[in-house]
């Protein structure tokens, strides 16, 4: 198999930019809506990209679960690689890629822990093997097999064998605040269409440039 002959054109659509709404959140939520309503596998996937103190970068997926005006917020261990990261360089940047719309949305910006609160109401949402999971997993160590991991579990099942499971110390939330945005899509001939938003100074304003492929 030859991959560099893997060729596919993008058709769907274009982006003009008198079609952009002004604020990149509003963009956003439109564009993830309709990647919902197309049933796309884990619509709300996000590749996450942070650095360590040595400059190594590092990227893997996590699950959106809230954004806003405010930023997006995915949940993890944090005491797991990536929170090590945040904490030595707490600059990050994200992509949604869409592939089957042919879209891609890159944000970059600053990862600030979720208040507890915020983190307490939605790990009690969480079905009660996630939240047994929270517990058992010390996300990102070296674990001798499979078979301790889920001794571990059944440790834990059994603790908290009345199903209320507290939040632990050690899990909670992460916001990503945006510097940037850059909505993408794919084109015929290669000659996609990139809009960036950059955040200026004064208050809420977003600068809209396009951005050759």
């Amino acid at each position: 198999m030859n991959i560099s002959e893997l060729r596919r054109e993008y058709t769907r659509d274009g982006l003009k930019r008198e079609h952009l709404r002004t604020n990149p959140f509003e963009q956003f939520k439109l564009w993830i809506e309709e990647a919902c309503s197309a049933e796309l596998m884990e619509p709300n996937a996000m590749s996450l990209a942070t650095v360590d103190k040595n400059g190594r970068p590092s990227v893997r997926t996590v699950l959106l679960k809230h954004f806003d005006e405010r930023g997006f917020v995915f949940y993890t261990n944090y005491q797991s690689a990536k929170a090590a990261h945040i904490v030595d360089n707490p600059r990050v940047a994200v992509v949604f890629p869409w592939l089957d719309l042919e879209r891609q949305v890159l944000i970059s910006g600053t990862a600030v822990k979720v208040p507890t609160p915020e983190s307490l109401k939605y790990f009690e949402a969480r079905p009660l093997g996630s939240r047994i999971g929270a517990w058992a997993s010390p996300q990102s160590r070296v674990i001798a097999s499979r078979k301790m991991l889920e001794m571990e579990f059944a440790a834990m099942k059994r603790k908290f064998a009345d199903g209320k499971v507290p939040q632990p110390p050690f899990w909670g939330g992460y916001r990503v605040v945006p510097g940037a945005f850059e909505f993408w899509q794919g084109r015929i001939n290669r000659l996609h269409d990139r809009f960036r938003y950059q955040k200026l100074e004064e208050g809420c304003l977003w600068r809209i440039e396009r951005l050759a492929p």
